[in-house]
């Protein structure tokens, strides 16, 4: 059976078994995207990201455990990591050509990695009963773009949540991203669920930042914010917004490097 290299890396973190758990694959050329996805099932993370090289950079895809999905912040950390540690270790920034987010760049900046993301401001709607009772608590606003962002108090509220996964997979959101002012030097807070994706809590969400920072720059009235997500593994993220780009920059630490058979 052919082998391909596999790393597994936590994103957003500084400490083995923090942040956010993604697999890594380099290939030579693309699987069939149903063995990527059962790669990315067997794997059993939130993501698994899979790149190509292209010319002078790569093209990059990403799957959950069930779907293939149009932008992942934490994995794009992980593949920058590894195309730095193993593949080109001269580089300072490479770039990523994807199919639905365009082109993102990842750079070298000190001890982190700067991701370069598009902003995706959400828009004030009603808040749907059936999500806001999935979620639990009394949200002060809820606002839409691919996901739902939904507003509470305070960071403490935040970290109370429950959300019965269950209801919340049936409920008609592509994901729910709840959030509320930071203390203590921190901007902001918030928790990612996509329970109907295959993630019923991801532990540290680098696409969800697109929607929360323009949010809370505008709210703040300030462009660069530091944010933290309270899952148990916990993440940082340093993030600033510019016009309709967004900055998300983190730690990531390497964890596995290994070899699977397909």
């Amino acid at each position: 059976m052919p082998k391909l290299p596999i790393y597994q890396v936590d994103a957003f973190t500084d400490s083995l078994f923090g942040g956010n758990p993604a697999a890594v694959c380099p290939l030579e050329a693309w699987l069939p995207a149903k063995t990527m996805q059962a790669i990315a099932a067997e794997n059993n993370l939130a993501e698994t990201a899979f790149f190509v090289r292209e010319g002078g950079d790569y093209a990059l895809r990403w799957f959950t455990p069930t779907v293939e999905v149009d932008l992942c912040g934490h994995a794009t950390l992980a593949a920058g990591l590894i195309v730095f540690r193993f593949i080109e270790p001269r580089r300072d920034s490479v770039s990523f050509r994807t199919m639905k987010a365009g082109t993102l760049a990842v750079s070298r900046r000190g001890e982190m990695l700067a991701m370069d993301f598009p902003a995706r401001p959400a828009v004030p709607i009603a808040p749907p009963p059936d999500l806001v009772a999935a979620l639990g608590g009394a949200p002060r606003e809820v606002l839409r773009a691919r996901d739902h962002l939904v507003v509470y108090g305070s960071a403490a509220e935040v970290a109370a949540l429950d959300p019965d996964v269950a209801a919340l997979s049936k409920v008609d959101c592509w994901a729910a991203i709840v959030t509320a002012p930071g203390e203590d030097g921190i901007d902001f807070v918030s928790r990612f669920f996509a329970p109907a994706q295959g993630v019923p809590e991801d532990p540290v969400t680098g696409s969800s930042h697109c929607t929360l920072v323009p949010y809370w720059a505008h709210r703040l009235g300030k462009t660069n914010l530091e944010a933290r997500q309270l899952s148990r593994r916990s993440g940082a993220l340093s993030c600033a917004l510019d016009g309709d780009r967004v900055s998300i920059a983190g730690r990531a630490v390497l964890y596995l490097e290994g070899q699977i058979e397909v």
